[in-house]
């Protein structure tokens, strides 16, 4: 069966593996149970899983090709248990070839790294979402530039693999200013992430709403750099034409943030 595509939120470095003080305790409660649900509530196993980060930039789309990806723990300031965390599911080099085959087949710069490891955007929520480490797990970088377009465009290239029984997962986040979790950006970020709500949920003519997301209510305030919003654009692109919806949303830190389904 075909899978569906997620955006999620990858949450606040190590957020789900430790006593959270930066606010109240239960804080990232309602968005870890909703990442646990990610992986039981799909028609099937996933055979595999595509992750595009927010945190992997690079001059073309690069896919990891580790047979055992190690973990990169890059964030900074967080209790040291948090740095021995594991992550071992097995990479998959043969599907890290099959993305960059029908990246370039499409006319997209792709290229693959036998070294490169999972950043936090990876291994942080599908610690959550696949605890049995059981399922092969390929990141996929950005593109630098961050163009609407042409990560749409990656994302349509990859669509056939729904149908091969990939999960592909952008991970980000739909409200990401670090000067932004207070209350003063509360309103905004409802507003934003209303406007985000109707331009997933709008089958035809999504892309064109989603290349002029810097029009949206204080755009630019969710996102001063859209590194963490331009994983969706991989999802949406891989379903292009299909249903999609805001199905998970909460206020964390002040600022309302939501995950989506595409499919």
């Amino acid at each position: 069966m075909r899978q569906p595509t997620f955006f999620i939120p990858h949450g606040a470095g190590p957020c789900f593996f430790m006593d959270w003080t930066r606010g109240p305790a239960d804080t990232w409660d309602k968005t870890a149970a909703w990442l646990k649900s990610l992986v039981v509530d799909l028609p099937e196993p996933p055979r595999a899983v595509l992750v595009v980060s927010g945190h992997w930039e690079a001059g073309a789309f690069t896919v990891g090709a580790a047979e055992r990806p190690e973990l990169i723990f890059d964030y900074r300031g967080f209790p040291e248990h948090t740095y021995r965390l594991e992550f071992d599911p097995p990479g998959s080099p043969g599907l890290a070839s099959e993305v960059v085959a029908r990246l370039q087949a499409a006319g997209l710069p792709a290229a693959s790294d036998a070294r490169r490891g999972y950043d936090h955007g990876v291994f942080v929520p599908l610690k959550v979402a696949l605890p049995k480490f059981d399922i092969p797990v390929v990141q996929m970088s950005l593109q630098g530039d961050l163009d609407p377009a042409l990560h749409l465009a990656a994302g349509r290239a990859l669509a056939p693999l729904r149908d091969e029984g990939v999960l592909i997962i952008g991970s980000g986040m739909s409200w990401h200013n670090m000067r932004g979790f207070t209350p003063a950006f509360t309103a905004k970020s409802a507003a934003f992430d209303a406007w985000l709500a109707r331009a997933v949920s709008e089958p035809q003519g999504r892309e064109a709403i989603l290349q002029a997301w810097d029009g949206a209510p204080y755009a630019r305030e969710a996102h001063p750099r859209e590194e963490h919003l331009a994983p969706l654009f991989v999802a949406a692109g891989a379903a292009a034409g299909e249903p999609g919806a805001a199905v998970f949303r909460d206020t964390v830190m002040d600022v309302v943030i939501s995950g989506v389904r595409f499919g």
